[in-house]
C-alpha cells in the first residue's frame, strides 16, 4: 500500500514538472504573429503612425503603438530596444529596488530564449542608477512576450529617428536644429548699461530682474543647465565666470555625448558646445556681471554646471536620449544642484529620459523644460516633451505687447506655467547674450531662452531663501507671478516678476 502511494505520489510530482515545462513552452508558442503584421513596416510608415497621434493633440508614448510598429521602429533603429523594469510603474530606481538584480537577469533570459542567442549576444548596456536596460532585438515575437511580463515597464525603440519631421525647436524660425556658432551686433535699444560695464537685456526690466538683484544675486546655489555645452573660448563662461560684480562662484562642464551614428561607439566627445545653443541658455541663465560691455545673466553670481548632452535641441537617436538621461541622473547624484534648466526636447516620449527626470525630481530638483519652439509645420504639438511630464516646469515665450501672445514660434498650452517676454514689438529682437566666441554678443529667443531666464529667478529666490525646498521656491515663483491665482489656459501663471519673489 505504502510503495503504491509512493508511486503514485512520484507519478504526480513528475506529472506536475511536466505540464509545467510544457505550459512555460506552450506560453512561448503562443506568441503567433497574424500573417498580415509579419512584415515590417519602412521608417516613413512608422513616421506616419507616430504623427497620427501627435496631429490628434496627443501625447505619443511607445505604449500606443501595435506590435507591429513598436517591432519595426527597432529594426529601423539598429535593432535596439530600450526596457524599464520594476515591481511597478513607479520602480525607476535600482537603488530602492531590492530584487533589480533578478528582474534584470529574468528579463535577459527571456530575450535570450526568444531570440535563440546567448545573454552577451542581446545586451549592449544596463544603467548603473535605473531600472533600464538598452538590447538589441530582432523577433516581433520577443516584443510580445516582453509586453506580457509584468515587470515590464516599458518597452522602447532606442535608436528611431524621427529625422527632419521632427524638427521642432529651435533657436529661432529660421533654424529647426537650434544652432548657430554666429555673432550677431546687439542694438543699444536692447539693453541698458550697467555697473561695472555690463549689459542688462531689455526683458529683464519687463521681469523686475535687475531690481530684484537688490535682495540676490544667486550667491550659493547651483544650477545646472543640461543642453548642447558651453563654449570653452568664451573667457566669460570660463576664466572670466568670476569678473566684474560677481565672485566667489565655480563652473563646471561636463560631456555626455558621443557623436556617432553606431550606438556601440563609446566615448564622449567633450564639454564643448559645438551648436551654440547651450551657450546661449547659460549666458542668459548665469553670465557674470561683467567690466566687459557683455550681457549679464540673470543669476550672475550662481555656480554653474553645463552639460553637453546632445548635438542640438531636437532629442533624437541613441546617443543624445543616453546622454541627457545621464546628464540628470548626474545632477540628480550631485547635492549641490538645486534648479535644473534643459531647453531641448521632441513631440514623442523618451521611457529612458522620463526616468532620469523623475530620478533628478526625486533628489528634490527643481526641473524647467522648454514649451517648444518651431515652425508652423509642428506649432499643433503643443507642449513637448520632457515639459508635459509632471515632473517638470514648463515655460513658454511672448511678444512685448499689453496682452498676453505667443512668440512667433513658441509653444502654448495648459501644461505651461510660466512665461517670458523676449520678442521686442516692432523690431522683433529677441534676448541679447554672450555669442560663443569671446568679447561678442548675439540675439536668441524663443520658449528656450524663456526657459533658461525662469531657471535663472528660481535661483535667485532659492539663494534669498536657502533653507526652502524645491515646493516653496515653485509656490513663490507662482504666487509673485502676473496671473496667479487665475491660471491662464496657454500661458499658465504669466510673467514672473523677480522682485516680489524676492522680497
Amino acid at each position: 500500500m505504502k510503495k503504491n502511494l509512493m508511486k503514485i505520489c512520484v507519478l504526480s510530482i513528475l506529472t506536475f514538472a511536466s505540464c509545467s515545462k510544457d505550459d512555460t513552452a506552450t506560453s512561448e508558442q503562443e506568441v503567433t504573429i497574424p500573417e498580415n503584421q509579419r512584415r515590417p513596416l519602412s521608417a516613413q510608415e512608422v513616421r506616419s503612425k507616430v504623427f497620427s497621434f501627435v496631429n490628434q493633440g496627443k501625447q505619443f508614448n511607445w505604449g500606443m503603438a501595435t506590435s507591429q510598429e513598436l517591432w519595426s521602429a527597432v529594426q529601423n533603429g539598429n535593432k535596439l530596444c530600450t526596457i524599464g523594469f520594476g515591481n511597478n510603474k513607479n520602480d525607476f530606481d535600482r537603488a530602492k529596488t531590492s530584487n533589480q538584480v533578478y528582474l534584470q537577469n529574468q528579463l535577459l533570459e527571456t530575450i535570450a530564449r526568444y531570440e535563440g542567442k546567448t545573454v552577451d549576444k542581446i545586451l549592449l548596456s544596463s544603467d548603473n542608477y535605473l531600472n533600464q536596460v538598452n538590447v538589441y532585438i530582432e523577433k516581433q515575437e520577443t516584443i510580445v512576450a516582453l509586453s506580457r511580463l509584468g515587470y515590464v515597464r516599458y518597452i522602447e525603440p532606442a535608436d528611431f529617428r524621427l529625422q527632419e519631421e521632427s524638427a521642432i525647436q529651435g533657436k529661432d524660425s529660421s533654424s529647426s536644429s537650434g544652432c548657430g556658432l554666429e555673432s550677431e551686433a546687439v542694438s543699444s535699444a536692447d539693453y541698458t548699461v550697467i555697473s561695472p560695464n555690463a549689459k542688462a537685456p531689455w526683458a529683464f526690466y519687463k521681469h523686475n530682474i535687475p531690481a530684484a538683484w537688490g535682495y540676490s544675486s544667486g550667491q550659493g546655489i547651483t544650477l545646472g543647465v543640461v543642453d548642447t555645452g558651453a563654449s570653452t573660448v568664451n573667457s566669460l563662461l570660463n576664466g572670466s565666470f568670476n569678473n566684474g560684480a560677481s565672485s566667489g562662484r565655480t563652473v563646471q562642464k561636463y560631456g555626455v555625448y558621443v557623436d556617432s551614428i553606431w550606438p556601440w561607439s563609446t566615448g564622449y566627445d567633450g564639454a564643448n558646445d559645438k551648436c551654440g545653443h547651450g551657450t546661449s541658455m547659460s549666458s542668459v541663465a548665469a553670465s557674470p556681471r561683467n567690466d566687459k560691455g557683455q550681457p549679464v545673466g540673470v543669476a550672475y553670481n550662481c555656480n554653474l554646471i553645463t552639460y553637453r548632452a546632445a548635438s542640438n535641441v531636437v532629442l533624437d537617436g541613441y546617443h543624445e536620449l543616453e546622454g541627457v538621461k545621464t546628464a540628470f541622473t548626474s545632477l540628480g547624484n550631485n547635492s549641490s544642484v538645486k534648479v535644473i534648466s534643459m531647453s531641448m526636447g521632441n513631440i514623442i516620449s523618451s521611457g529612458k529620459i522620463e526616468d532620469g527626470i523623475r530620478y533628478a525630481y526625486s533628489k528634490g530638483k527643481l526641473i524647467f523644460c522648454a514649451a517648444g519652439t518651431s515652425t508652423s509645420f509642428t506649432n499643433f504639438a503643443g507642449v513637448i516633451f520632457p515639459a508635459w511630464m509632471a515632473e517638470t516646469v514648463a515655460v513658454t515665450g511672448i511678444k512685448e505687447a499689453g496682452t498676453y501672445q505667443a512668440c512667433d514660434v513658441c509653444h502654448t498650452g495648459s501644461k505651461v506655467e510660466f512665461t517670458i517676454m523676449m520678442q521686442r514689438d516692432g523690431t522683433g529682437n529677441k534676448l541679447p547674450v554672450n555669442s560663443y566666441y569671446d568679447g561678442q554678443g548675439d540675439y536668441v529667443g524663443g520658449s528656450s531662452v524663456a526657459t533658461a531666464t525662469t531657471a535663472g529667478i528660481a535661483t535667485l529666490i532659492w539663494a534669498k531663501n536657502p533653507t526652502w525646498t524645491r515646493d516653496q521656491v515653485l509656490n513663490k515663483l507662482r504666487q509673485t507671478s502676473h496671473l496667479y491665482n487665475n491660471k491662464h489656459p496657454e500661458f499658465g501663471y504669466g510673467m514672473p516678476d523677480a522682485l516680489k519673489a524676492v522680497q
